[in-house]
């Protein structure tokens, strides 16, 4: 079990200690369930109340709250508390698990297939032909890698992942638990007879950038034709879907249940809230944020903020939402 002194933590931090504990701190905890010898974080004015009831040992707090640190506690004054307690939370990681050989004797690895120093490769896993992992890449078990596929240095993917043919993903990538990533995008017209549907092929694939995370039963399908891409440093969580041919910027949040349709083309810094839709052939460019729930149905111009359904200027919906509520008295 990991422990550290106020002062070994606060080494970290770079912050201003007020106040003294002797306690060794041995975990962190969310203000209300932490207990002796654990350590919390305040980032909010609204949270400061409940200080003086925790049984916390120290709090991370941010630099514009003033609270005392009370008896045998300390706190540690930040200029940003949520960021403070990240690089606490990774003092404490345990770590990922082990995989116990590099290569699992289950695993099946096309003769074709390049591994850089360092891969690990799990049991019951799946390389296919041509196939590239770059040095200390871990595939843990389960994963299927698909032909003339690409993955760069320093990547996890984690069990149930099936990335299909042709993928091709940068570098400190993690993909999380069940993604799949290259299907086959979402493409029928009607038959000329009427009675049925047509399938479109669809022989593009999936590109992706450099630090790229993505949660757990996401979908990134893959283009028509070209390439359905992922930019540098963009963040996605679980249930999210990527339609076949979009195209994200640098450094974007989708939350989980969000979507997008086919070829929608996001700018970098875009944020989009849970089950949020996007409208196919859609533009939201560079520092969109778009409200939990909201459908977009038309482009949306740099910086700002749409909410509702359909999507318009979040202010001019709430002004909406108001005169509604009016009416409804």
């Amino acid at each position: 079990m990991k422990s550290f002194t106020v002062a070994e933590i606060n080494a970290v931090l770079n912050g201003e200690i007020l106040g003294k504990t002797s306690a060794i701190i041995k975990a962190p905890e969310q203000l209300e369930k932490a207990k002796e010898g654990e350590i919390t974080v305040i980032g909010n004015r609204k949270y400061a109340k409940l200080w003086e009831s925790s049984n916390a040992s120290v709090a991370v707090i941010d630099e514009k709250i003033n609270l005392e640190p009370g008896e045998n506690k300390a706190l540690i004054k930040v200029p940003n508390a949520d960021l403070a307690m990240a690089k606490i939370l990774e003092l404490f990681d345990p770590g990922l698990p082990a995989l116990e050989e590099d290569i699992h004797p289950t695993a099946v690895v096309h003769k074709t297939a390049i591994l850089g120093k360092g891969c690990q490769i799990g049991a019951n896993t799946y390389v296919g032909k041509n196939v590239s992992l770059g040095d200390n890449t871990v595939l843990y078990p389960n994963v299927t890698i698909m032909d003339d596929t690409s993955i760069g240095n320093g990547c996890t993917i984690w069990s149930g992942t099936v990335i299909r043919e042709r993928t091709i993903i940068g570098h400190k990538c993690i993909i999380h638990t069940n993604v799949s990533i290259g299907a086959d995008g979402f493409g029928f017209r009607p038959s000329a007879d009427g009675k049925g549907l047509v399938k479109i092929p669809q022989i593009g694939n999936v590109v992706i950038g450099n630090a790229v995370e993505i949660g757990s039963n996401s979908c990134v399908d893959r283009g028509k034709f070209s390439s359905t891409i992922i930019g540098d440093g963009c963040k996605i969580d679980n249930l999210v879907q990527i339609g076949h041919n979009s195209v994200m910027g640098r450094s974007c949040i989708m939350a989980g249940h969000s979507g997008l349709a086919g070829s929608v083309t996001l700018g970098d810094g875009v944020i989009i809230g849970g089950s949020a839709s996007i409208n196919d052939h859609t533009t939201l460019h560079s520092g969109v944020t778009v409200g939990a729930g909201s459908g977009v149905v038309s482009d949306v111009a740099a910086g700002k903020t749409v909410l509702g359904y359909p999507a318009c200027d979040s202010r001019e919906m709430l002004k909406q939402w108001v005169t509604l509520r009016k009416l409804a008295k």
